[in-house]
């Protein structure tokens, strides 16, 4: 066995240990509360009837309430089956899930503290004006996107594209070691590592320069990758550092609104985003998966930056549970380097999708995208799993003459998921839409370009928890030249993808499109 796969053996055992260490006391506290729900009930087996009655009309209520509900109707239909079918046990843990003490402050400290920094995003008119000079078309998508999650667009920042993760990893170090303020770093997964350890590295060398380093993980991102209380290691060091939605043995919805956001903002100007992790399989100096790992990211110099910036105060004051001095970090552009004065082109409008407010801004933003493609829509996803509206937009798409292309993974991270991925193959190459599996390994970037005008790039993947239960963010990008070089990216990427005809799929035996159906049914809940 080679040195590196006995490293990546070994980083893989002290990834199950620490998973252990995290989880094991949990679900064993999850199983107790489970145990003794159906305890109580077993002892009430003299009243079995009328309990039956009570919770059989609980149940009922809670499918009516779901029904008229504004959500999503695949969730709705989920949970109103499950609910159905066990109508004792199935009212009883919707109840529980989502009647919850620590949910509530949960939502209630998060939707505080977006609120509160919406006071320092504002639109300049004249650059939507300047837009509107340009197409008419791209002003909607502009305008709802401040609308709805009050991320302004900006008019003069460059837009650099890494089509790889061991490409920005480089520009990330580099810019990192040129902080003179302070670094803001906001990521779903850090895992000791290569890469890590050389941002550590630097981090421990600027704060002891004076920056201001403040860190943010998600410790259900993070729960095989760090260690318990890991936060704290980092404060010893002097980085400000929270995890965000602490694991814990409750049973709630909470644990399934994550922080899977990618986010690094360097004294106010500078800033990165995409589907890079802080881990080592995402620069291919770890194989967690057979094959190559694809991934993409850019960075942003110049204004665009302060909405990153206002994006990580959010959830900073909600971790650290302390107000924020939002001015203290909006840095004047007559102050920012050279670098950043030159380059810009085009419009950028970085914007954050929350779901604990009732609009879908990221579906949403995909939707207009696509509802307004002319020529083309190239889409990346590590998972395809999509609600009706996004089904029918893109075969509306593709129906319509417009040329729909959507890589995914030749090699899955979770089996199960890749198979819900490929049940949405047969709808869409019915209706035109071209599928490619990228076979060099499992393509975990998040993009989507339309006609050679608009792009979206962030850690926003096709699938039920990107677009209704995660925290995530993301850059639109209008008229920039960077998005030639996404194309071409995309392009380079198919030519090495294996095509999934409407013919393959039907060639697959019953039984596993019987399973897939079932999967599908669920998916919403997984």
């Amino acid at each position: 066995m080679s040195p590196k796969n006995v490293i990546d053996k070994e980083r893989k055992r002290g990834d199950y240990t620490l998973f252990i260490e995290k989880v094991l006391w949990v679900a064993i506290l999850l199983i107790v509360q489970l145990a003794f729900i159906v305890f109580v009930s077993l002892q009430l087996h003299e009243h079995y009837f009328q309990i039956q009655t009570l919770f059989s009309a609980i149940s009922m209520l809670i499918v009516i309430y779901l029904v008229n509900k504004p959500i999503n109707p695949a969730y709705k239909l989920a949970w109103c089956i499950t609910i159905l079918m066990i109508p004792i046990f199935g009212g009883l843990l919707y109840l529980i899930l989502s009647i919850n003490d620590t949910r509530y402050k949960f939502r209630k400290s998060i939707r505080a503290a977006v609120e509160e920094s919406k006071t320092h995003l504002s639109q300049d008119n004249n650059v939507i004006n300047e837009i509107k000079e340009i197409s008419k078309h791209a002003v909607p998508q502009a305008k709802y996107i401040y609308n709805l999650a009050k991320y302004p667009v900006y008019n003069n920042t460059s837009v650099k594209y890494f089509s790889t993760g061991e490409e920005l990893s480089i520009t990330l170090l580099k810019e990192l070691e040129k902080a003179e303020k302070f670094i803001f770093m906001e990521y779903f997964i850090i895992h000791n590592g290569i890469l890590w350890n050389s941002i550590l590295d630097i981090l421990k060398k600027k704060v002891q320069e004076g920056v201001d380093v403040k860190i943010i993980y998600d410790d259900m991102g993070s729960i095989r990758t760090l260690p318990p209380n890991y936060y704290e290691e980092l404060q010893s060091y002097g980085i400000e550092c929270y995890c965000f939605n602490p694991f814990s043995p409750t049973l709630s919805l909470r644990l399934n609104n994550r922080d899977h956001r990618k986010i690094t903002v360097i004294d106010g100007h500078t800033s990165f985003t995409g589907g890079i992790n802080l881990a080592d399989e995402y620069i291919n100096q770890r194989q967690k998966l057979n094959g190559y790992w694809k991934d993409s990211g850019i960075m942003l110099k110049g204004e665009a930056t302060w909405n990153f910036t206002v994006m990580f105060l959010q959830f900073w004051q909600h971790v650290s549970g302390s107000p924020v001095d939002y001015e203290k970090y909006h840095v004047n552009p007559c102050d920012f380097p050279t670098d950043c004065q030159n380059g810009a082109d085009g419009f950028v409008q970085p914007y954050a999708d929350n779901p604990l407010f009732s609009e879908i801004v990221a579906e949403n933003v995909y939707l207009n995208m696509i509802h307004r493609a002319t020529q083309y829509i190239y889409i990346t996803t590590p998972y395809l799993i999509i609600d009706n509206e996004m089904i029918t937009a893109l075969t509306l798409a593709a129906q319509s003459g417009v040329d729909v292309r959507i890589i995914t993974p030749g090699v899955p991270d979770k089996s199960a998921v890749f198979m819900m991925t490929r049940s949405f193959y047969e709808p869409l190459t019915k209706a035109g839409v071209k599928i490619y599996e990228y076979t060099p390994g499992f393509i975990h970037s998040k993009m989507m370009i339309v006609d050679d005008n608009y792009a979206v790039v962030g850690s926003i993947n096709l699938d039920y928890r990107s677009l209704y239960l995660h925290f995530e963010c993301a850059a639109f990008l209008y008229h920039c030249k960077e998005i030639s070089e996404i194309k071409e990216d995309i392009t380079e990427s198919i030519s090495v993808s294996k095509e999934i005809t409407y013919e393959s799929c039907m060639q697959l035996n019953k039984p596993y499109r019987l399973w897939q159906s079932v999967l599908r049914l669920y998916a919403p809940l997984l």
